[in-house]
């Protein structure tokens, strides 16, 4: 039996074959206590045996039974039915997928999205295999939720200088990781492409803007959570965030901030569950907050300024997204913002494949079955045509990954959108091509109930 030992800067490491490669399962990249920064893994001893997804963190869905609720209930049936999943406060870990024979390979590091509070990196619709046929390695990271990856509170300020987006450094350490270490499986570090959905598209986006990121990107895709918004700006002022946490600590059991921090993880997240029932306008800081370090300001100020990663971009939205007219306008506003500043270019899709099986059509997240390759693995009664636009677009990407360009060979040519091209791809029931999403289509998705996660 073939090994798939490597040697890497932390020590040997052990994987197992896949389709078109090696995957690598589980890989510890750093260690956290609760409400401490992430402190990067740089050595093990012996043979690190990567042939297993690690823990998840803990989330809303390992107290609460996610098949009561209607839309926790879709979700579950669509993308973790029949699965099993570990879930810890120790949770940092992430998965490669390396392409057979891979030497100076471009790199996809995705961040999966949840809202901040939900998901992990290795749902059965995320695989590296599609790309590993590309010539493409695939990265995907677990990373803190909810109130362990997003808490804010004086007196941790004044314990460490800085409090809060502790998920945010996870996904940065991860990056860091996978820059100090790809080489040894084949990668390029100048190479890689950040891409998430929706909150980690969203963290994507944070990313790009963070003056901590300098050099540890080449480009960027934003799946249905990325662009220009005054009214979705992911970044929370420290004082929205600073009530938040008071408010927070006010509906737990604990007297005090030491006695919140013992808390169980059932506990704390029970108490997110309320929290989150009374506290809506506050429940929102548990998010991503303007800290001094990893962020500066606000992702949206930084936009504007001109002062994030000057890389190509790639960004789309469904044609039933959460607010499908704003999510979609803000991935062409955000090109053109691009486009007005000069930098590299933006490009923008559509999503209006019709999803056999229900009457949901194309919700939030449903191109991710198609984006990673994964469609065989759904319930769904997918057909011939849903092969042919998956493929289509994963050699799109595949192709953007490798040259800053979705142009692919034998795929109709994808322009980037600038004041006088607004087209963008459109992916649909009859295959793909450029085109501008009707406004009736774009309105018709907020009559539709949409299901998001």
């Amino acid at each position: 039996m073939e090994e798939f030992i490597i040697d890497t800067p932390c020590g040997k490491i052990q994987g197992t074959a896949c389709e078109g490669g090696t995957v690598y399962k589980g890989i510890r990249y750093a260690t956290a206590q609760r409400w401490h920064y992430p402190e990067i893994v740089t050595h093990w001893d012996g043979v690190y045996r990567a042939e297993h997804f690690g823990n998840c963190s803990y989330q809303p869905r390992c107290f609460q039974d996610e098949w009561a609720v209607p839309e926790k209930a879709f979700y579950a049936r669509e993308f973790r039915e029949g699965e099993t999943y570990q879930y810890s406060e120790d949770c940092l870990f992430l998965n490669i997928w390396v392409p057979e024979g891979a030497k100076k390979a471009p790199v996809l590091f995705y961040i999966h999205g949840g809202g901040f509070t939900g998901g992990c990196g290795h749902e059965k619709h995320f695989s590296g295999e599609a790309y590993c046929k590309e010539g493409v390695i695939t990265v995907t990271i677990n990373y803190r939720l909810g109130p362990l990856g997003f808490f804010c509170l004086p007196e941790l300020k004044e314990r460490d200088g800085r409090t809060g987006n502790y998920g945010l450094f996870d996904q940065l350490t991860a990056l860091r990781w996978i820059y100090n270490n790809i080489s040894a499986f084949g990668g390029d570090a100048s190479r890689i492409t950040l891409m998430g959905q929706s909150a980690g598209a969203m963290s994507v986006q944070l990313l790009c803007c963070s003056p901590l990121t300098k050099e540890l990107m080449a480009g960027a895709v934003m799946l249905s959570g990325g662009g220009v918004s005054k009214m979705l700006n992911t970044s929370q002022s420290p004082e929205e965030c600073f009530e938040a946490g008071k408010a927070f600590l006010r509906e737990s059991e604990a007297k005090s901030f030491e006695e919140l921090e013992q808390l169980s993880p059932e506990k704390l997240f029970e108490t997110f569950s309320r929290f989150k029932k009374n506290h809506k306008k506050a429940a929102n800081a548990l998010a991503p907050v303007v800290d001094g370090v990893l962020l500066e300001c606000s992702s949206l100020e930084v936009a504007e300024k001109g002062e994030h990663r000057n890389i190509p971009y790639l960004l789309g939205s469904t044609s039933e997204d959460i607010v499908p007219p704003i999510v979609h306008k803000m991935a062409v506003d955000w090109a053109l913002l691009q486009e007005k500043q000069g930098k590299c270019p933006s490009y923008v899709y559509f999503f209006n494949r019709q999803l056999p099986g229900d009457d949901k059509g194309a919700w939030h997240s449903s191109d991710l079955w198609y984006t990673f390759g994964t469609w065989k693995r759904c319930w769904r009664p997918f057909e011939e045509r849903d092969e042919i636009l998956s493929e289509a677009m994963v050699k799109y990407l595949a192709a953007f990954i490798k040259t800053g360009s979705p142009d692919a060979q034998g795929l109709p040519k994808w322009y980037p959108v600038t004041k006088h091209q607004k087209k963008v791809m459109c992916f649909g029931d009859s295959g793909y091509k450029m085109g501008r999403p009707s406004r009736w289509k774009l309105l018709w998705g907020l009559t539709k109930k949409a299901v998001g996660e």
